[in-house]
Formats: structure tokens, C-alpha cells, sequence
């Protein structure tokens, strides 16, 4: 059974597709594998959401959970991951239904956070995300 150009060199096989749907000939097209990927692209949009929604719970968690030790860095991260994903969601406004069930399991990776970087025991935290959007979003961090 021989290799598919699919399984030998992805990026020759990207190339191929692309040639082959500027030139109108969809009849060479590897629908499979091509729709295969297309599925993949979309599913990367989701976990880049719900990866910087990890970062940004865990950082409002330290803040919230440990204001003595509250650092620029922390505030810097904050302020980087809400900008991130609003123009994640801006360039990808169908995740926005997405966005509840998203918050939930970026919580569930804040908490890991937590656990790594802090002395805190994520088992004695709200196992539900506490902040409502607002503050997830737009609350300003008072120092």
C-alpha cells in the first residue's frame, strides 16, 4: 500500500490542495484529508480560546486569592490575555456562543494554575468559575 502525498509531506500536500482549489479543480482535491483539516483549524479556534481563558482565570484567581503578593506581572498578564481573546473573539465572532462553556473549562485549567504557581490548594476554591463576565473581561484591577 503506498503513502498517500498526504502522509509523506504535509506541507507539499497543503501546497497541492491550495493549487488545485485556485485552479478550479476540485475533482483532484483530497476531500477527506481536506476536510479532516478544515474541522482541525476550527477546533485550534476553540482551544486558543479556552488556553488564554486558562491563563487570564488563573491570574484573577491569584489576584482575587492572594492580594499581598499581587506583582506588575500578574497585572501585565491580565491585561494581555483580555486583549488577546477580545480580538480572538473579534476575529472569530461565531465562538462567542462558545464563550459560557469556554469560561468553564478555562477555569477548570486556572485552577491547575493555581496549583502550580501558588501555595494555595485549588481544591479549597469555588470549583465553578465566581466572576461574572464583567469582571472577567473589564473589571479594572485597583492596586
Amino acid at each position: 500500500m503506498t503513502q498517500s502525498l498526504y502522509d509523506q509531506d504535509f506541507y507539499a500536500w497543503t501546497q497541492e490542495q491550495a493549487n488545485y482549489l485556485r485552479a478550479g479543480k476540485f475533482e483532484l482535491l483530497d476531500r477527506e484529508n481536506l476536510g479532516e483539516e478544515i474541522e482541525s483549524l476550527g477546533k485550534q479556534q476553540r482551544q486558543e480560546l479556552r488556553h488564554r481563558l486558562g491563563i487570564l482565570l488563573g491570574h484573577l484567581l491569584k489576584w482575587h486569592y492572594q492580594p499581598s503578593a499581587r506583582s506588575k506581572n500578574w497585572k501585565y498578564t491580565i491585561r494581555e490575555q483580555r486583549r488577546e481573546i477580545e480580538r480572538h473573539l473579534r476575529d472569530n465572532p461565531s465562538l462567542k456562543p462558545y464563550l459560557s462553556e469556554a469560561i468553564a473549562l478555562g477555569y477548570e485549567d486556572g485552577l491547575d494554575l493555581i496549583g502550580q504557581e501558588t501555595p494555595l490548594d485549588p481544591e479549597t476554591l469555588p470549583q465553578a468559575c465566581p466572576f461574572a463576565e464583567e469582571q472577567i473581561f473589564t473589571q479594572a484591577l485597583n492596586w
